[in-house]
């Protein structure tokens, strides 16, 4: 019997009208979660230095392989992320794996809401 070799992380990014939107595929663990949390303070950062301010960041899984508990808090700091910088975080695509463990850890809703804005 021949060991599977799991598909390659890949995180692309694009940005549309407000949106940026990131594609997750791959599984999302130990190894790679640098990777998706770099490329969204990246993006984020470079909108910001740019002047844009995006009102939206889009997490796409619909080829996510797997994910893990560094994976989940990947994703619970780019929730704080966003709240500091007052863009919505979505994830859509999510897999079923995905979608149990946000349950599991009482975490299913937290990254829809809406973040407040503050301004001084």
């Amino acid at each position: 019997m021949t060991p599977s070799n799991p598909p390659p992380f890949t995180v692309t990014v694009e940005t549309e009208d407000g949106t940026v939107l990131v594609r997750v595929a791959g599984d999302l663990d130990f190894e790679t979660c640098d990777e998706l949390m770099k490329a969204v303070e990246r993006c984020l950062g470079d909108r910001r230095d740019a002047g844009e301010e995006p009102a939206d960041l889009r997490v796409d899984f619909s080829g996510l392989g797997s994910i893990d508990s560094t994976g989940l808090s990947t994703l619970l700091m780019i929730r704080r992320l966003t709240d500091l910088v007052g863009v919505r975080l979505h994830l859509d695509e999510r897999p079923l794996a995905l979608d149990r463990l946000l349950g599991i850890t009482g975490t299913l809703h937290h990254p829809h809401r809406a973040p407040r804005r503050t301004r001084r």
